[in-house]
Formats: structure tokens, C-alpha cells, sequence
């Protein structure tokens, strides 16, 4: 039952978001969890999102900044993004072992970048970790709305 509530908080979130996707530049969906970019900044974005883990074991309800480096890098004009950057959010256990079931405050960074085989589509690999969920690798696509 855990994991059906966990594909119906997704697809919630998806919903939600596509009702107010032109205020989004970038939206990014992958194995383990789903976030919109805006632009605060030609290099800093924020990121409201959900995630888990691989064993869907977590599900993280929270906010990333990210600084891309692109243009530290001199690399604005390619197609790739270079990002790091912190998370807040909080963390609900979802699991099956009861002995570690503590839900909390999460405060974590992330590191990723990505490459955009044209002007719409991209591919991202990020790994990212937080002080309750732990460290969780990601990989998914963007799509520049």
C-alpha cells in the first residue's frame, strides 16, 4: 500500500505542475523523482520537486537551488549544463523496516549536469544526498518548456 501511495503523491505532482508550467523553464523526470526549474538568474535556478530512492523506500518533498557553471566553465554556448548546488525539504520514511522509520527535516547538495542532444531534449545525471534520506544517484531527461 506504501508504494501506491507513493505513484499517487507522483502523479499528483505532476498534475499540479503542468497547471502552472509556463512559470517553469525546465521540467526534469527521471527514475527516482520529478522537479520544475524557474530562473532566478541567468546561472541560479530554483527547483520544487518530490523524489525518492531506488528502493522507494523515501519520499522527499522539497525545493533545490542550483548554481550552473556554465559560464565559470566558458561553456554557455554548448550543449552541456555543469550544476551544483543545496536541497531543503522534508523526508518521509516509507518503508517496511520498522526500526529506522524516523521522517524529518532534510537538508542535503547535489552536484549533476546534462547534455541536450537538440533544443528541446536533454539527458541529466545527478547524484545528490541529504542528512535522512542519504545519498541517491538520479538520471532522467529535461525538457525545455
Amino acid at each position: 500500500m506504501k508504494k501506491v501511495s507513493l505513484l499517487f503523491i507522483f502523479a499528483m505532482f505532476l498534475t499540479f505542475a503542468n497547471s502552472f508550467g509556463q512559470a517553469r523553464k525546465e521540467l526534469n523526470f527521471g527514475l527516482v523523482g520529478i522537479n520544475y526549474e524557474i530562473p532566478v538568474h541567468k546561472d541560479i535556478t530554483i527547483a520544487p520537486g518530490v523524489g525518492t530512492n531506488f528502493d522507494l523506500d523515501w519520499i522527499n518533498l522539497g525545493v533545490k537551488g542550483n548554481y550552473y557553471f556554465d559560464n565559470a566553465f566558458g561553456i554557455s554556448d554548448s550543449a552541456w549544463d555543469v550544476y551544483g548546488g543545496l536541497n531543503v525539504g522534508y523526508s518521509i520514511y516509507n518503508g517496511d523496516n520498522d526500526i529506522d522509520n524516523s521522517s524529518d527535516l532534510n537538508l542535503g547538495l547535489q552536484v549533476g549536469g546534462r547534455w541536450f542532444w537538440n533544443d528541446k531534449w536533454g539527458i541529466y545525471l545527478e547524484i545528490a544526498g541529504g542528512n535522512v534520506s542519504g545519498m541517491s544517484p538520479a538520471i532522467g531527461l529535461t525538457v525545455k518548456l
